[in-house]
């Protein structure tokens, strides 16, 4: 019989609960400490990032724990010694988590989670933190260059089958944040309240003798309004075919395959011949952000994306990592080569014109006078970004935002970014970093 997996405090790696260990032999265990997610660079040719899955952290946060069973399973193992065990078994995050709400952008060297707490409870929390967020953030961003893309189009997310079943649901989630309209995964409507849809595969026709036998049974069980995939054999007598089947009420046609634009162009004209004219027509397969703006001329009503939004489009990872800024007030810092830190808990600000346009990301030591930062630098304004997110062993307001203010949030974000920020070409980060005081 295979062992049931434990929980959320088994996603850690073994060598963080070999610190706890030794922090605990030497007495440093509970010294105060302050760690920071940022990245170093955005992925290549990335102009801004996006917060996402900030919320997911604050729920393993929450459930963050051992059971009898885990403990006895990493002492076994030789994971954790009978002083680290007794620590685990009370385990309860009883610090401090402040970072960007989720649909915030950032770059480079933004610290878009500060996590506050003594060493052993904090460390033990970098893995799960990462997993999250390097996987959401990914989506995320690149679900918005779609977005972009896409210029007021629907998106579909439907790249469930390209991912691990739980990296899909959470994959779908970052989507819908980033602005995609739906999503074809259920856990993940069920679970985040995200509105899903689906159409047809190709197996739904040739399981039947013929295209017109396939399509009547779907109007069948869905009615006219019904979305059907019509390039399983030629698609102009898939669209004839359809039409003869739902009648001018036929909701959508789906394109899969060939030369989308072009296909797209003859469909259309093919559908208003017939007097089809409100029968949309929506495209999929292997579309990714350039697939999608070189679309943007054609009549598409709406497009499903599936494996470039669930991996990324071509960025799997954020980049993020999680490093030791701050031991009891003392700021610590790498000189590793190409892998230096900065010293010293971080706040983040945004400069802005009177416009409302952002124009730099402010990396602030605490400490710093601000409104000096302000002027010297000529900001017409200055706002924090950072917000509250966990404190007194639980979630604040901020921390409870709910998917609904992320998504608002993602536009608001996305509209105070100079324009150059929102191409698609590769391109430095929009907005530039100025750490301060400089390292």
């Amino acid at each position: 019989m295979t062992a049931q997996v434990g929980g959320v405090g088994l996603s850690t790696d073994r060598y963080e609960l070999s610190m706890v260990g030794a922090a605990l032999r030497s007495g440093r265990a509970h010294d105060h400490c302050v760690f920071e997610v940022f990245c170093r660079h955005l992925p290549l040719g990335r102009r801004y990032g996006v917060v996402a899955g900030t919320t997911r952290v604050l729920e393993a946060v929450e459930s963050f724990g051992f059971s009898d069973e885990d403990l006895a399973w990493l002492v076994d193992e030789g994971a954790a010694d009978d002083a680290t065990a007794a620590f685990l078994r009370n385990y309860r995050f009883n610090g401090r988590v402040e970072g960007y709400p989720e649909g915030e952008v950032f770059f480079p060297n933004s610290p878009i989670l500060r996590v506050s707490g003594t060493f052993a409870e904090c460390v033990v929390l970098e893995t799960v933190v990462l997993s999250i967020l390097n996987h959401d953030c990914a989506v995320a961003a690149a679900a918005a260059r779609m977005v972009t893309a896409a210029d007021g189009r629907p998106l579909i997310e439907m790249g469930s089958r390209r991912a691990h079943e739980a990296a899909a649901v959470s994959a779908a989630r970052a989507a819908y944040l980033a602005g995609f309209a739906s999503t074809s995964n259920l856990a993940a409507g069920r679970r985040f309240g995200i509105p899903t849809a689906g159409t047809a595969a190709h197996a739904s026709i040739l399981l039947y003798p013929d295209e017109r036998s396939a399509f009547a049974a779907q109007v069948a069980a869905q009615g006219p309004s019904a979305t059907l995939l019509v390039d399983t054999y030629d698609i102009g007598r898939g669209i004839e075919i359809a039409v003869e089947v739902a009648g001018p009420s036929l909701g959508a046609i789906r394109i899969d395959s060939g030369d989308l634009g072009m296909m797209a162009r003859r469909a259309r004209e093919q559908l208003d011949s017939l007097g089809n004219t409100g029968t949309r027509i929506v495209l999929s397969g292997d579309l990714d952000e350039f697939t999608i703006a070189a679309l943007a001329a054609a009549p598409v009503d709406a497009y499903g994306v599936g494996t470039a939004v669930t991996m990324g489009s071509g960025a799997p990872t954020a980049a993020l990592v999680y490093k030791l800024v701050e031991v009891n007030g003392r700021p610590v810092a790498k000189r590793s080569d190409r892998k230096a830190t900065q010293g010293g808990a971080k706040t983040a600000y945004r400069g802005y014109r009177h416009s409302g346009t952002a124009t730099d990301e402010v990396v602030v030591v605490d400490g710093e006078d601000v409104e000096a930062i302000r002027v010297r630098h000529s900001f017409d304004e200055l706002r924090r970004v950072a917000v509250p997110l966990w404190e007194f062993g639980r979630r604040t307001a901020e921390g409870m935002a709910t998917l609904e203010d992320a998504r608002a949030r993602m536009v608001e974000s996305l509209r105070a970014l100079p324009w150059e920020g929102l191409s698609l070409s590769n391109g430095d980060p929009v907005l530039p970093t100025i750490m301060v005081p400089a390292p």
